[in-house]
C-alpha cells in the first residue's frame, strides 16, 4: 500500500487501520509560522466523528487528536507535522466471517486477492471510512493556512439524500446553518425530509447514498497546471480517495452536456473594477486553472455496502455460493459525516497548488 501520500509541496500522508492501535496523518511542506493548536484540528474532527446521532454509526470514538511533531510554541516550524488519534471502541469480532465471505459492494474481495489475504480485514482496515479522520487532520491545517494567507474559505454540505434534494445552491449566508442539523443540510425543511429518508432505510436494515456540494470562495486566478496537473485532475484524484465516492462534477457538470454553448458559456463582465463572469457554469475552473470565481463541485456517494439485510455472496475457501448478514455498527448513510471530509481534501489540494504557484510563502510572518 505505497500510495498513501498526496501532493507535491504540501504533502499529506495517511496511516493506520480502522481497528489498529491508532490512525494518523503527516503533513510535510506546511510553511513555518502558521499559528496552530490541537483545538484547531479537533474542531473539524468533531464534525465527522462517529456516534453523534441516530442516523450515523453508533461506534463511539472520542477522536481526540495529538500533535507529535512540527509545532512549537503554538506555531508550525516548517518540519513535518505528525498527528494521531488512538482507536478505542473497536469490535473486531464483528468482522471474523468477512475473511472468507466478502461483502457485496465492498473492497473485501479485490483486497483479499491483491494482498493474498494478508490485509487487515478488521473494520475494513485501510479501506475503511474511519481513515477519513486522517484526511480531516491534514485538511484542518490546510484550511487554516488558506484562510490566514489568502482568505480562501471552503464550505461543503449535503444537497441530496436518496431522492430528496435541495432545489437551489446554498449561498455564503447559509454556511452557518450547515451544522445545525444531523444531516448537514443548510435548508432545515429539506434536512428533515433527508433525516426521515435515512431512518426509513435504517429500519429496513438497508442504506442510502447522496450528494455533497462544495463551494470555495476567494480563490485567486491561476491555481492549477495544464494537462495532468489541472486543478480538476488533482481535486478529482483526492476526492475519489474517499470511500464510497463514485462521481464528481464541476459547475454545470453533467447537466452542462445537455446545454448549447450559448447557454453554458460564462460571459465575461467587469464588476467593481474586476473581471468576473456573469454565470459560473465552469465551476471556477477553465483549462484546469482557477478563474477567480467560486469553485463549485459536487460529489456522489453510493449507499454504504455494510447493511443488515441478508445478501448473497461466495465462500472464498470452498468457492461455493453462500449468504451473509453484516454484523457491526455502520452508517445507514455516510453523507452526513462527509462535508468536513470533502472540505478537508479540497483544502489540501488548494494549499498544495497555492504553494506551488507562489501564492503562499515558505515562512508566514
Amino acid at each position: 500500500m505505497s500510495t498513501s501520500s498526496i501532493g507535491q509541496r504540501f504533502i499529506f500522508t495517511s496511516f493506520g487501520e480502522s481497528h489498529g492501535k491508532c490512525i494518523g496523518a503527516t503533513v510535510d511542506g506546511c510553511p513555518a509560522g502558521l499559528k496552530i493548536e490541537e483545538k484547531d484540528i479537533q474542531e473539524m474532527l468533531d464534525l465527522r466523528k462517529p456516534g453523534q446521532s441516530i442516523i450515523t454509526t453508533q461506534r463511539k470514538e472520542e477522536d481526540k487528536v495529538e500533535i507529535l511533531s512540527g509545532v512549537y510554541n503554538g506555531h508550525t516550524t516548517g518540519a513535518p507535522i505528525t498527528m494521531i488519534i488512538w482507536n478505542k471502541d473497536q469490535r473486531s469480532r464483528d468482522y471474523d466471517n468477512l475473511a472468507i465471505k466478502p461483502r457485496p459492494g465492498h473492497s473485501d474481495y479485490p483486497a483479499f486477492i491483491k494482498y493474498n489475504g494478508f490485509n487487515d480485514i478488521r473494520g475494513g482496515g485501510r479501506f475503511s471510512g474511519r481513515l477519513t479522520a486522517t484526511f480531516v487532520m491534514a485538511g484542518a491545517i490546510a484550511r487554516k493556512l488558506l484562510l490566514e494567507t489568502l482568505g480562501i474559505e471552503t464550505f461543503s454540505y449535503t444537497c441530496k439524500v436518496g431522492n430528496v434534494s435541495m432545489k437551489k445552491q446554498a449561498t455564503i449566508g447559509m454556511k452557518n446553518s450547515i451544522y445545525k442539523n444531523e444531516v448537514r443540510c443548510p435548508d432545515s425543511k429539506i434536512a428533515a425530509k433527508m433525516r426521515e429518508a435515512i431512518l426509513a432505510v435504517r429500519r429496513k436494515g438497508d442504506s442510502v447514498g447522496g450528494v455533497i456540494e462544495s463551494i470555495t470562495m476567494n480563490l485567486p486566478v491561476g491555481l492549477g497546471e495544464p494537462i495532468f496537473g489541472s486543478l480538476e485532475s488533482d481535486l478529482s484524484k483526492a476526492i475519489f480517495s474517499i470511500p464510497a465516492v463514485k462521481g464528481i462534477e464541476f459547475g454545470s457538470g453533467f447537466h452542462g452536456s445537455t446545454l448549447q454553448g450559448s447557454e453554458n458559456n460564462d460571459e465575461f463582465i467587469i464588476k467593481n473594477g474586476k473581471i468576473q463572469t456573469r454565470t459560473n457554469n465552469a465551476g471556477g475552473i477553465l483549462g484546469g486553472i482557477s478563474t477567480g470565481m467560486p469553485l463549485v463541485l459536487r460529489v456522489a456517494f453510493k449507499p454504504a455496502s455494510s447493511i443488515a439485510k441478508k445478501q448473497r455472496t461466495v465462500d472464498l475457501h470452498t468457492k461455493k455460493p453462500s449468504s451473509l448478514i453484516v454484523q457491526g455498527r455502520h452508517d445507514p448513510c455516510v453523507v452526513p459525516r462527509a462535508p468536513p471530509v470533502v472540505d478537508s481534501l479540497v483544502s489540501v489540494v488548494l494549499a498544495d497548488h497555492a504553494i506551488r504557484a507562489g501564492f503562499i510563502p515558505q515562512v508566514i510572518k
